[in-house]
């Protein structure tokens, strides 16, 4: 499936994207009989959405609130764009307030400095936060159907996303006013589509339901942790980095810390992915490599098709061992980030050798024993 033959997906500006591989997982998925697929880390739910669109029964799951909103939205909605643009025109009508956002996250020009009165650096401008806080509150005031709450949910994150002041997640904000900030903070209906498949929506630990579900195909993306060794990475990176979605998807007014307010429940102690363990296990193992062979094998799934980053914790020596231990490996695809090509390879050292070159991006294709 080339790019242009692509079903239109929409999502969040956000680091473990995989829109640029959209074409590359379909193609892989295509060579199988799969007809229905568990994406156990939806994520921004860009690839639910691809597989939804193409005639797939999706199985999304993701352990962040913000991700079940956004497949909620996409995948079990049952209504056209327009019968949501009362609801949408509503919403942007509402008159502003000074709220709890406003108080954490908002911000006044000052002349183009993003730094307060208070030292710190805010995420959106004032006449922003003002109506975020005054949408939010009315969303909740509605009492709308779940799937409807969603697509409230889902046009005001996407609205937000369009005139935020960060670099795409909200653990640092930039120095200075980025120019969209400036803008005025407008609603639009969602790209929804119809569903006519049953699609299934989870927020569930990925070890707990991989075993519970059972689909044809299982597409694991796990958020994997930096192989820096100078900079060992947060275990708690995607957790923290998108933190305020999960605020606004809950509305529940949180405890904050450090500079850039994040939630009390993201900090390194009470929050961590296995798979951002930069640690080794008693036997010297990657604890992040071990939880990857345990995710395959746990998988109720005939097929099993697994990204991987050139910037993981594991390396291709331990990954590679990992997945020749789990089952057949049927395809293999490279993709250059930096140069947007793909390189179908065959399953030899060319694999170990190009996984050490930066911008690189692995797709395995596994058939399980």
């Amino acid at each position: 499936m080339d790019v242009k033959s692509m079903p239109a997906t929409e999502g969040i500006k956000y680091a473990g994207s995989k829109l640029k591989l959209l074409p590359y997982i379909l193609q892989m998925i295509q060579k199988t009989d799969a007809e229905t697929i568990l994406d156990g880390f939806s994520g921004t739910t860009r690839v639910s959405q691809a597989l939804a669109k193409t005639g797939y029964q999706v199985f999304s799951n993701d352990i962040a609130a913000w991700s079940e909103v956004l497949a909620t939205c996409y995948l079990l909605n049952k209504k056209t764009p327009a019968e949501y643009q009362g609801l949408i025109a509503h919403l942007n009508s509402v008159k502003p307030i000074d709220g709890w956002f406003t108080e954490h996250y908002g911000g006044k020009p000052n002349k183009g400095r993003a730094a307060q009165t208070d030292g710190l650096k805010k995420p959106w401008q004032i006449h922003n936060t003002r109506k975020l806080d005054a949408i939010r509150e009315e969303i909740d005031k509605l009492s709308l159907p779940a799937v409807d709450k969603a697509v409230a949910l889902t046009s005001l994150i996407l609205a937000l996303d369009e005139v935020d002041s960060t670099l795409g997640h909200f653990v640092s904000y930039l120095q200075d006013w980025s120019p969209r900030s400036y803008k005025e903070l407008v609603l639009k209906v969602p790209r929804v589509f119809i569903n006519e498949k049953v699609h299934k929506v989870f927020r569930r630990d990925v070890f707990d339901l991989a075993g519970d579900v059972s689909a044809d195909l299982a597409y694991f993306d796990p958020p994997y942790g930096s192989n820096n060794e100078k900079m060992p990475p947060s275990r708690v990176r995607y957790a923290s980095y998108y933190h305020l979605w999960t605020t606004i998807c809950l509305n529940d007014k949180p405890k904050l810390f450090g500079k850039a307010k994040r939630r009390e429940d993201t900090s390194d102690v009470v929050a961590g992915s296995v798979f951002e363990e930069f640690r080794r296990n008693g036997d010297g193992k990657l604890i992040a490599v071990e939880a990857i062979e345990r995710l395959i094998k746990a998988a109720n799934a005939r097929w099993i098709l697994l990204s991987y980053s050139s910037g993981g914790r594991a390396t291709a020596e331990e990954l590679n061992e990992v997945l020749t231990n789990s089952g057949r490996i049927l395809d293999f695809v490279e993709v250059d980030y930096k140069k947007n090509v793909m390189a179908e390879m065959k399953w030899t050292n060319q694999w170990l050798r190009d996984s050490a070159q930066p911008h690189r991006e692995f797709l395995f294709l596994i058939e399980k024993k």
